[in-house]
């Protein structure tokens, strides 16, 4: 373990001194680490306009666009392109968030600029063909009809839905099964033309290679995009005020139970104290409270935890358990009663203490691979944080007081919980399972103690 802990923190120690601002000659600026432990190249990038930037009546576009950028771009048609990824074992991937469009290049530096050439004309000239786009939107839409049985894609689909009501993080990212067959290849399209451009494009590459290459590859790739996104703007949003619960009836053996509500958004001074308290309460790992009140001293649920989630325009906690029908109200109530102590007294002492000493020490493992350094420091920049942030990460950990910690737990739960639940009614629980149509999740949502009420899909 010794030996473990000094090459983690000899790791971060070099990311601290090696971190360097690039700007290239046509203003592509990147954040560097020049690593020349192994010959490969990584490199993070994004884009601000995701899922956010979908229209209204069609979400899943952006998700679509990352999905056939490299399906055939420019005189490259599929098979050609990933021909020429697999022959030089290039890693091209493309994702989009609420909030970002999202890119990722893994290549062995002999094979640099085939990638960024094959990169460049991915994000520059992407085909669209009628093949690729029904091949794409078939696999997709196979996806959302697994999702509409599945009870943790549901909850956490109405989780959103009911927090942030008309706002566009309301709107399925990944598309729906009614909006992803309207998209056009036209919506693709203007998708990138109103998104993919240099003012909001992000990068951080980490990897065996010379700065000024890397600049002069910088400026092949991305020199050519448009200088201005014309990207729609996006409301702040403050998520729905619980309490709330809100049942959804699915004929599967395991009821699954999502729950959160309003948190601290990234930028604001409680957020490293709201950060700290949410891993006491519901953190990863073993010693959460919710873990061992609700998993280990009961056995009620087969996990429990919850996250911080921080988007560009507001921020969520968001919690999830798995757990038998007949025990789902307890389970439920057993979560309830401990966000309701942790509101009201806060953590003790020794859980603050543990809870910093965890938490400093998993932010090293963020630097242990030239991926994860490369994500740690894309994030970094969305984020708005300094380059010096891994100096001073564990120093904003620290300064966290007990007080900090009692006043962040009372403003994450003091209102208690918005709580989604998917399952089987107690009654039906002696029944056999039979597997749900697509159309049941949505046509049965209620508010649990009350009538049927309808609620948006």
């Amino acid at each position: 373990m010794l030996a473990s802990a000094n090459s983690l923190a000899t790791t971060r120690t070099l990311a601290r001194t090696r971190i360097k601002r690039l700007v290239s000659s046509c203003g592509i600026e990147a954040w560097f680490v020049q690593d020349s432990t192994v010959p490969l190249i990584a490199m993070e990038f994004a884009l601000t306009g995701g899922a956010t930037q979908d229209p209204a009546q069609k979400p899943g576009v952006s998700h679509l666009v990352a999905g056939l950028l490299k399906e055939g771009s420019a005189g490259l048609d599929f098979t050609t392109f990933h021909e020429r990824l697999d022959n030089r074992a290039i890693d091209l991937h493309f994702h989009s968030t609420h909030d970002h469009f999202r890119g990722s290049l893994r290549t062995l530096e002999d094979n640099a600029d085939e990638a960024f050439d094959l990169l460049r004309m991915a994000l520059t000239s992407p085909r669209f063909d009628a093949a690729d786009v029904e091949r794409i939107r078939a696999a997709v839409l196979a996806r959302l009809r697994r999702e509409s049985t599945d009870p943790s894609s549901l909850a956490r689909r109405k989780f959103l839905e009911v927090a942030f009501g008309d706002h566009a993080y309301a709107r399925p990212a990944g598309g729906s099964l009614e909006s992803v067959p309207r998209i056009a290849a036209a919506d693709l399209k203007s998708y990138v033309r109103r998104v993919i451009a240099k003012d909001t494009l992000k990068i951080a590459v980490v990897g065996d290679i010379d700065p000024g290459i890397l600049c002069k590859l910088l400026d092949k790739t991305f020199g050519s995009l448009p200088t201005k996104a014309e990207a729609t703007p996006v409301p702040e949003v403050v998520a729905a005020k619980p309490p709330r619960r809100v049942f959804i009836p699915l004929d599967v053996p395991q009821t699954v139970v999502t729950f959160g509500g309003q948190a601290v958004r990234r930028s604001e001074p409680d957020f490293m104290a709201a950060y700290v308290v949410n891993h006491i309460l519901g953190g990863a790992g073993l010693t959460s409270r919710l873990f061992r009140e609700v998993r280990e001293k009961r056995g009620l649920a087969y996990s429990v935890r919850e996250n911080l989630v921080w988007l560009d325009h507001s921020a969520v906690l968001l919690g999830n358990s798995g757990t038998c029908t007949d025990r789902a109200h307890q389970t439920v109530e057993e979560i309830e009663k401990q966000v309701r102590h942790i509101a009201e007294d806060g953590p003790t002492q020794q859980e603050l203490n543990d809870a910093k000493s965890y938490l400093k020490g998993s932010q090293m493992l963020a630097l242990n691979t030239s991926s994860k350094l490369a994500r740690t420091l894309l994030q970094h920049q969305l984020d708005k944080l300094t380059m010096d942030y891994f100096e001073k990460h564990n120093g904003a950990v620290d300064a966290v007081t007990l007080d900090d910690a009692k006043r962040a737990a009372q403003r994450l739960w003091g209102a208690g919980l918005l709580t989604i639940i998917v399952g089987r009614s107690p009654k039906d629980a002696a029944q056999p399972t039979t597997m749900p149509s697509a159309t049941t999740p949505s046509s049965g949502a209620q508010q649990l103690g009350a009538a049927p009420t309808a609620l948006p899909n």
